[in-house]
């Protein structure tokens, strides 16, 4: 149960599958009453090292610990981590509250709390339908109540926001930072980098099974400069002054405006109306954590570009055929005479006859 620190420890983790380094030498820990975030492109690592940490995998070298141990010595696992790796662990034709109340059993736990998890997780109103019919969004619900089961002290999850609507990720958003300020430990592995940046508190960032960062999400964007961009009527005249006054470091911007690092807006202006140069227009640019992840990894999978210039080829095109009969049609009357599309089949047109008929 909650006996342990709640804290994940990954040491000089290594795994290889054949010649296939898919970890190599990663180390970094998780503590309790924050939530971190594992970041990667597809690819780097993230599911094989959870899947070692949770003791489906064994490590060519290195550790990962929960509480000091070994998942596998954890006595009754599910009390102390929930995990969600996939969000297809169930029978399709069992409905959610009986897939709970079988896991329930599995791990000691009273119905009870089956029908509290429906509640926290939104599943009350379809507790009873077939889990085969349910939504990828309502999967991940049913995996993540799943988990819960337990009141675990250690929550696990990949790619956890993965088929929620935007509702449901505000709401999984929420649940995680209060689950974490009750003194435990989330770890959530994903690469949908504008939700995670909003729930998270540290950050692993990995890259080709290495640790490319670790440590405070706000540590890491102080590592990255802001600048300002600025719309002067004179752009010289503007560079002058900053340079003069010792404000930023000042660079053109591709679009003809001044990009000023190291400066803050309120710094800009003044220099700006000192100098008697006005000022039509000043973006601040902010790094996050999408611009810093990109800085940060280097891509495994990437797709080819036509070359400039050209094209994309288009199959032949077979010379224009004027329409034929359809099938079990008779071939239309020879070229030269006109036609009739609508006279069906067998039909005789009479000689220069009306529609009353012949005079």
């Amino acid at each position: 149960m909650h006996d342990g620190s709640g804290r994940i420890a990954v040491q000089n983790l290594t795994k290889h599958f054949g010649i296939v380094p898919a970890v190599q030498n990663l180390s970094f820990t998780v503590e309790p009453g924050s939530v971190t975030g594992f970041l990667g492109p597809n690819g780097a690592g993230k599911t094989t090292t959870l899947r070692m940490l949770l003791g489906l995998v064994t490590p060519t070298s290195g550790a990962a610990t929960i509480n000091g141990r070994p998942y596998a010595q954890l006595g009754n696992p599910a009390r102390v981590v929930g995990a969600v790796l996939e969000n297809e662990g169930f029978h399709s034709g069992r409905t959610a509250r009986n897939h709970l109340r079988a896991y329930a059993a599995a791990i000691g736990v009273p119905d009870q709390r089956v029908d509290e998890l429906l509640g926290l997780v939104g599943l009350t109103p379809a507790a009873d339908r077939p889990a085969g019919s349910y939504s990828l969004g309502m999967r991940q619900r049913l995996s993540l109540a799943t988990a819960l089961l337990g009141d675990p002290q250690v929550l696990v999850l990949d790619e956890p926001s993965n088929g929620l609507d935007p509702e449901g990720i505000a709401w999984l958003r929420g649940f995680l930072q209060s689950f974490a300020k009750q003194g435990r430990t989330v770890l959530v592995s994903s690469h949908l980098l504008s939700e995670v940046e909003q729930m998270i508190d540290q950050v692993v960032i990995v890259s080709a099974g290495m640790t490319r960062y670790y440590g405070p999400l706000e540590q890491l964007r102080g590592a990255q400069r802001s600048r300002v961009l600025v719309q002067p009527a004179d752009a010289n005249a503007l560079v002058t002054a900053l340079q003069e006054a010792g404000v930023g470091e000042v660079q053109p911007a591709h679009d003809g405006r001044v990009a000023v690092t190291n400066a803050t807006v309120q710094q800009i202006g003044d220099v700006a109306a000192n100098a008697g140069v006005a000022v039509y227009g000043m973006e601040e640019e902010k790094a996050d954590l999408e611009q810093l992840f990109f800085q940060l990894t280097s891509p495994q999978y990437v797709g080819g570009s036509l070359p400039p210039g050209q094209p994309p080829q288009q199959p032949p095109q077979p010379p224009h055929q004027p329409p034929g009969p359809p099938p079990g049609f008779p071939p239309g009357p020879p070229a030269g005479q006109p036609q009739n599309p609508y006279q069906a089949p067998g039909y005789q047109q009479p000689g220069q006859q009306g529609w009353g008929g012949g005079q």
